[in-house]
């Protein structure tokens, strides 16, 4: 008795196989206050906090902590690849899907280097002041990872 099963040479597509997708991520961008960037791509490069990371579709599913640093989209549309600078925040990284809940997100363009130089003065500020204090110290690298990183990406795009 067949029960439900296709006969030979049959193939059988339920919704979510492998077999019926695209081979495309979908790639969804968010900060508290909105949403960059939700289309498929090809490829997703993350700054996680220990390093970045490239997700393509597929990818064992995770759950990591952003750094500051640029996510880059690849194929995600007419644009080729599409560069965003975040700071900080998660991404949940699953086979067919990516999302990142990032605290802070910038286009290239909407960078502001003169308030990024001021950001980077006030965090090796912060870093001299530190004293004994790791947790002041932390607070100081934080800010100047932030920085350097906005730094890079507003240079990168001249």
């Amino acid at each position: 008795m067949n029960v439900g099963l296709p006969g030979p040479g049959v193939l059988s597509l339920s919704k979510g196989s492998m077999a019926d997708e695209s081979n495309s991520l979908r790639v969804r961008l968010v900060t508290p206050e909105r949403i960059l960037f939700e289309q498929a791509a090809d490829a997703v490069e993350l700054p996680a906090k220990n390093g970045y990371m490239e997700v393509l579709y597929g990818h064992a599913p995770l759950l990591a902590e952003l750094g500051a640093g640029d996510v880059r989209i690849h194929g995600g549309g007419a644009q080729g690849e599409q560069i965003y600078n975040v700071s900080w925040g998660f991404v949940e990284v699953l086979p067919d899907r990516v999302t990142i809940l990032a605290n802070d997100a910038l286009k290239p363009e909407e960078i502001d280097t003169n308030r990024a130089h001021e950001q980077l003065d006030r965090g090796q500020k912060m870093w001299n002041e530190a004293g004994e204090s790791e947790e002041a110290y932390d607070k100081a690298l934080h800010v100047i990872a932030e920085a350097e990183a906005k730094l890079a990406t507003a240079e990168e795009k001249h």
